[in-house]
């Protein structure tokens, strides 16, 4: 079957969920019933139905929305699933339990495929398995379309794009600053994390993927120069300020450098990324990363623990399906800072990208970001030289998704450093 036989261009697939839900209702706002055909999918029709009608009741356009009933578990109805859309957007996690057989479902329908994971560990298992089924189905398979990782990844191809317009080079290195953010953690972001470290305590494969910077990209190209993560306070080499470790950069530093790899390489392959979060200056800055740092050291050796993890999970973390409150999400806003530094014959020069958005970063921000993905898939709004493959928003969409993030009202911008005008 052609995709332009599909009965639906996007099914959101885990609508139910907090983040599933928030992007059918983004959806619903920003594109109508003629400029899209949009399906919410599931294993639970009563849930979905309270879904559809409360996305209905907000909305001046949409009269219904079509619902697909299926089962993570279940390969036959996947199959169906990704046979009856152009695109399946997927919030249904954690990954590394029910990713898998919705991935295979789309790669044998030639179904264009987003999701938001931050699993490392499952996203090189897809690579590993499914990227030369991909390239050779023509089906995009593009992970980590929220928060993990589009501003780190996005942002880093502004700035390079950016770089080689203004200064015909790229640049060497990037850092990403997280430089401001304030919204709410889920009960399925809590979870992933939770995977994530039960998968790590118990294979000695996951802990090596999760131990090399370069661990997604491409078989053979898996070695480099960028030693990965900081993992001490440090006074920043491209800013006047102290940072700390970011606990997203386990995963947006190799989004950022699979990017350039599956690009061939546009930055070189001694180009290094880094991302933290700046903390200010003199003492004061000093102290707060030493806090920071502490306290993500704890965190990860607590949830290293099995007892300990399972006792957070039991009594601390909110259950799989919960989120923030609506007043969370509406105080949230979040800006991420990308600077790069290069070279030429006058000397060196550094650029900065900024995305952001008055929005939590974890949920109305990612909402629109995965939503804008999957709008590029479905109507083919990229400058991506890959027609397929396992592949992350730079290198499957490319500047497109920045002008989409624009026009909602999205922070998107590279200019020249102030320090080097």
């Amino acid at each position: 079957m052609s995709s332009s036989d599909r009965q639906y261009d996007l099914v959101v697939w885990g609508a139910t969920g907090v983040a599933g839900r928030l992007t059918a209702e983004y959806l619903t706002e920003q594109y109508t019933p003629d400029s899209l055909s949009l399906a919410i999918g599931g294993r639970d029709e009563d849930r979905l139905r309270a879904v559809e009608s409360e996305l209905v009741d907000r909305s001046d356009d949409w009269e219904e929305l079509p619902i697909v009933i299926g089962d993570a578990t279940d390969p036959e109805s996947l199959r169906d699933l990704a046979e009856r859309t152009r695109v399946v957007c997927t919030t249904v996690g954690p990954y590394t339990t029910y990713g898998t057989p919705l991935v295979e479902a789309c790669i044998e329908a030639g179904t264009d495929y987003c999701d938001l994971t931050g699993e490392v560990n499952w996203t090189r298992e897809i690579v590993d398995e499914y990227h030369d089924a991909a390239v050779a189905a023509g089906t995009r398979i593009v992970h980590s379309c929220g928060f993990d990782s589009v501003p780190a990844d996005l942002g880093t191809l502004l700035v390079q794009s950016f770089a080689m317009e203004e200064f015909e080079v790229p640049c060497r290195q990037v850092r990403i600053y997280v430089e401001d953010t304030a919204g709410g953690v889920s009960g399925g972001t809590l979870a992933s994390a939770a995977e994530l470290f039960e998968a790590a305590s118990k294979d000695p494969d996951v802990r090596k993927v999760l131990g090399n910077p370069y661990s997604l990209a491409p078989p053979g190209e898996r070695e480099g120069v960028d030693p990965g993560e900081q993992r001490l306070p440090r006074k920043d080499p491209l800013r006047s300020t102290w940072t700390a470790p970011s606990p997203m950069a386990p995963v947006n530093e190799r989004v950022v450098r699979r990017s350039n790899a599956l690009l061939d390489y546009p930055w070189g392959r001694d180009f290094r990324c880094t991302e933290v979060i700046p903390t200010g200056r003199g003492l004061g800055g000093a102290a707060t990363a030493g806090v920071v740092a502490g306290g993500l050291g704890l965190f990860t050796l607590a949830m290293s623990i099995g007892p300990t993890r399972s006792a957070l999970k039991r009594f601390v973390f909110p259950d799989p399906g919960e989120g923030p409150s609506d007043e969370q999400m509406e105080k949230g806003h979040f800006s991420v800072r990308t600077r790069g530094q290069g070279v030429t014959e006058d000397g060196p020069f550094t650029v900065d990208a900024v995305i952001g958005a008055d929005r939590d970063p974890g949920y109305g921000g990612t909402a629109r970001m995965l939503g804008e993905s999957a709008m590029c898939l479905v109507e083919d709004d990229t400058d991506s030289p890959l027609d397929g493959g396992v592949l992350t928003p730079a290198s499957a969409i490319g500047e497109p998704l920045a002008d989409r993030l624009r026009a909602v009202g999205f922070t998107a911008s590279a200019s020249v450093a102030e320090e080097s005008r």
